[in-house]
């Protein structure tokens, strides 16, 4: 496997290239990178823009195999404001392209959110229909889209999220599988051994579950996830892609927490000392 980590962990006094030679210093082999409206990657941002990241990284031996976006909380899929949801469904559409772009094979998506105004049945039905769409413009640029298991209210066991992908009905869409989102109430390796080949990519970070809320997230082997068991999981169903570290580092110190993150990450999932 191959080990990468989201560019959020970076100094944010860190310009993307300086992030690139930290990420590379720590071992990683990838970078995640994200899409935010202000940074340095928008859903309006060129090809110009795109290639000039790959090359950045490429030019010191780092993949950047995913991409991820935070602003599909802002603009759920699952809206009930029609403008919003087809906002969201822009935003997905353009990732896909920057993704094509730069080489990328996967989009991370938020499926949607289960609300109070919007409940669990007509999310479902939302989400669905909203992936179906967007399948198409995945399979046209042939970049696979990644359904994240987050804290939504939303897809809330393996079963259920292995149907709603199996009911998408395209090899474009799976699942981006986040590990340490599932601690609070399961446990990752059976999501892994459920979800099967319809996983695309996974995210890891750690949780503590005497905390028990948003708040036991924690960083890499400072919480409760059996690391082993997640690893045994992922060689068992073939799994041999990009382990992403998403996490946000230490408030002292950074460059020494991504320095750590590496060396975990390389210590769980390539065996390395």
């Amino acid at each position: 496997m191959k080990i990468g980590i989201n560019a959020w962990a970076f100094p944010q006094n860190m310009t993307i290239a300086q992030g690139f030679r930290l990420a590379k210093r720590a071992s990683f082999d990838c970078v995640e990178l994200n899409i935010s409206e202000d940074g340095y990657l928008t859903p309006d941002s060129d090809e110009a823009t795109a290639e000039r990241l790959r090359y950045l990284a490429e030019n010191i031996s780092l993949e950047v195999r995913t991409l991820c976006t935070g602003l599909l909380w802002r603009y759920p899929l699952t809206s009930n404001d029609p403008a919003v949801a087809e906002r969201g469904k822009e935003i997905v559409r353009k990732s896909l392209q920057i993704a094509e772009w730069m080489g990328v094979d996967t989009v991370l998506v938020v499926p949607g959110v289960v609300t109070e105004e919007v409940p669990y049945d007509t999310a479902y039905e939302r989400a669905l229909d909203a992936l179906k769409e967007l399948a198409q413009t995945a399979e046209e640029l042939e970049v696979r889209i990644g359904v994240e298991n987050v804290w939504n209210k939303f897809l809330l066991s393996p079963l259920e999220m292995r149907d709603f992908i199996d009911a998408v009905g395209s090899e474009f869409v799976g699942v981006y599988f986040d590990a340490g989102n599932v601690v609070a109430n399961g446990y990752p390796e059976q999501w892994v051994r459920i979800l099967g080949h319809r996983v695309f990519k996974v995210h890891v970070k750690d949780f503590r579950t005497a905390v028990g809320n948003v708040h036991g997230f924690a960083n890499l082997l400072e919480g409760d996830l059996n690391w082993k068991a997640l690893k045994q999981a992922l060689v068992d169903i073939g799994y041999d892609d990009v382990v992403t570290a998403e996490i946000t580092g230490y408030k002292t110190l950074p460059e020494l927490g991504v320095r750590h993150a590496g060396e975990c990450m390389r210590r769980i999932f390539k065996g390395a000392g």
